[in-house]
């Protein structure tokens, strides 16, 4: 294993700079999308319609504006790392058009439920768009996770490949996650009854993410004992599950304590220690488990281009405004939509 990843030869800085952008895009828009992903999917369980245009409310500033950090996943994918976008586009052909969909029928709902119409469609396209988009993206971890088949730097599985049991379960877990991380939002930024029935929900959510957590540690366990990962090399990560836990322990505390800010950053910092876990099976590959950050980098002139384009342009605005904007909105929202 060790032999077969020097042969392939260390990634260049820029190729480990675009590593890194396309590392930290993911994890913002996992955090930020996926509490409005999170509220979209509680927005199915609540039947009161003035608590519903609460939930809208509270995340009406934010949005659109979160799922911009997919789009530099996207397009950073397609410049810096061409053959880790012509692998996985093919490996996830139907779920991306699900993703799309998904993120395409919250968009109208959210836009035209305040606008007439019929109100059980709007209704259930942000509900049923928030939890496609949330089961797609954490079946895709459970695939790459498993190991995508690559031939000759080209896709060589079937179109349902990433419906096996493993990120199934995944992306049931990520379901859980992502509204466990909307109840914290909720409770953070709303008041009365909303915040008390944010309260009284994350303790049934995290009934589900705790033993969807197990099986796919379990399953995961088993896959990266068949796949060989470098994870032996490397015990220290075992602390970043351990973090999980401790996480999952601060938003019982939280809760339990009613202190309106815990259950949100103890959600973040379990979602920053499983990203962190991934990120030790997975290095030194983008592709799982063949495709190496090294192997997979565009040419340097493209890199290098890109950098200046975008790398000291573009991804300092997109930050700047992400932060403008959570701090112009800061705070308890008022209730109403």
């Amino acid at each position: 294993m060790n032999a077969a990843l020097d042969a392939l030869g260390d990634p260049s800085p820029l190729a480990l700079f675009w590593a890194g952008v396309i590392a930290v895009a993911i994890l913002v828009y996992v955090i930020l999308d996926g509490f409005d992903l999170g509220v979209g999917i509680l927005y199915g369980a609540q039947r009161d319609a003035t608590l519903r245009n609460e939930m809208m409310a509270s995340i009406s500033p934010f949005w659109d504006g979160n799922e911009t950090w997919l789009v530099i996943v996207g397009a950073s994918l397609f410049a810096a790392f061409p053959v880790v976008y012509a692998v996985f586009l093919p490996a996830f052909y139907l779920p991306v058009l699900l993703l799309l969909f998904g993120l395409i029928f919250r968009g109208v709902a959210f836009e035209f439920r305040g606008r007439g119409g019929p109100a059980w469609l709007w209704d259930g396209g942000f509900w049923i768009g928030s939890t496609v988009v949330a089961f797609v993206q954490g079946a895709a971890i459970g695939a790459m996770i498993h190991g995508l088949p690559v031939k000759n730097n080209q896709y060589a599985g079937g179109a349902l490949e990433w419906l096996r049991p493993l990120p199934v379960i995944c992306g049931l877990g990520l379901v859980a996650g992502y509204a466990l991380l909307g109840a914290g939002w909720l409770i953070l930024k709303s008041e009365s009854r909303l915040r008390d029935w944010a309260y009284r929900t994350v303790p049934l959510l995290i009934v589900f993410v705790l033993p969807l957590l197990a099986l796919a540690a379990a399953g995961a366990l088993l896959e990266l004992s068949l796949a060989q990962t470098p994870i032996g090399r490397r015990p220290w990560a075992i602390l970043f599950p351990l973090g999980c836990l401790a996480a999952i322990i601060g938003v019982f505390y939280g809760t339990a304590a009613r202190r309106d800010a815990w259950p949100f950053v103890c959600t973040v910092l379990f979602f920053l220690c499983a990203f962190a876990t991934l990120a030790a099976m997975f290095w030194p590959y983008m592709i799982p488990y063949s495709i190496t950050v090294g192997s997979a980098a565009a040419p340097e002139e493209s890199l290098s281009f890109l950098f200046w384009g975008a790398g000291i342009i573009a991804l300092p605005v997109v930050a700047i405004y992400t932060g403008v904007i959570y701090w112009v909105f800061r705070g308890k929202h008022s209730a109403g939509y």
